[in-house]
């Protein structure tokens, strides 16, 4: 017989046996001399280490069915030492989940070589920032080679505004880049405490003039397919559809990945490839802030 989660009780249950599997030690208190009765920590040391009363862990722990605050759990998850799924699981439970995942989110790890297993398929890891993280030599030979540039000026969004390669690059300006820009607001908004993204928002305002127009109108947009139609220096003018998808480990990079939208569209790409050398491309770099 099927049931639905009592959360209360499963909240209950899923902080008493996080503070149980944990000794004292492993969160810098001292180890008591004496034996205890129950193995790991004491509800009064959760309560200390989380900034709680005793007895909100208490009736926590009973099942009472509270509501804590993001601060609270935030603070229990610290005071338990929660790994980042055990975090959201508990944010889940009182649903209350966050609004990202803390991941590391300048390296494109496992990602990168996807990248190079899709070949002949253009493709490219970006972070939420637009960041670009990894490459193939099929976007090196559609775009540009990343890696002559300044790792500052690896990102999407900076390229179309302030890199003259791509002003007559995309045969629909005005409409990719209303579409970028709905999109960065979205992840900025998603992400208020990422300084390297607030710094890139304010260094596109201020060197562009058409992000600062567009920006100041506050469309929201998350695009996760759809087609691009562009004007290549070589092969000439050919559209691409495009997918974007997020891997569950780290819901903050995107797998972006390009196909021919048309049988003309596919002769340009074969051109491009032929073209393109085939030395290593793109590698994930390493993490920092991004400009």
């Amino acid at each position: 017989m099927s049931t639905t989660v009592d959360s209360a009780q499963e909240l209950a249950a899923f902080l008493r046996t996080r503070r149980q599997r944990l000794a004292p030690g492993e969160v810098g208190l001292p180890e008591h001399r004496r034996a205890r009765r129950t193995p790991g920590l004491r509800r009064e040391e959760v309560a200390k280490l989380a900034g709680v009363s005793v007895d909100y862990v208490v009736r926590l722990e009973q099942g009472r069915g509270l509501r804590p605050s993001p601060e609270v759990l935030d603070a229990l998850a610290g005071a338990l030492r929660l790994s980042d799924d055990e975090r959201l699981y508990l944010f889940d439970l009182v649903r209350q989940r966050p609004a990202y995942r803390p991941r590391k989110a300048d390296e494109a790890g496992p990602l990168a070589q996807l990248v190079h297993d899709l070949s002949p398929l253009p493709a490219m890891v970006m972070n939420h920032r637009q960041d670009i993280l990894a490459w193939n030599r099929e976007m090196t030979g559609l775009m540009l080679d990343f890696g002559e540039l300044p790792e500052s000026q690896r990102n999407g969004m900076w390229l179309c505004m302030l890199h003259p390669r791509f002003r007559e690059f995309y045969l629909d300006r005005e409409l990719m880049i209303r579409e970028g820009i709905a999109d960065l607001r979205a992840t900025w908004a998603a992400h208020p405490d990422d300084t390297a993204l607030a710094e890139l928002v304010e260094e596109l305002r201020g060197g562009s003039p058409e992000f600062d127009r567009l920006w100041a109108q506050r469309d929201v947009q998350v695009r996760a397919r759809g087609d691009k139609r562009l004007l290549h220096p070589v092969a000439g003018e050919l559209t691409v559809r495009f997918e974007v998808l997020a891997s569950l480990q780290d819901p903050d990079q995107r797998l972006i990945i390009y196909r021919a939208a048309d049988p003309a569209s596919q002769v340009a790409l074969d051109a491009i490839r032929n073209r393109t050398s085939p030395a290593p491309a793109g590698q994930p770099r390493p993490a920092g802030p991004a400009a």
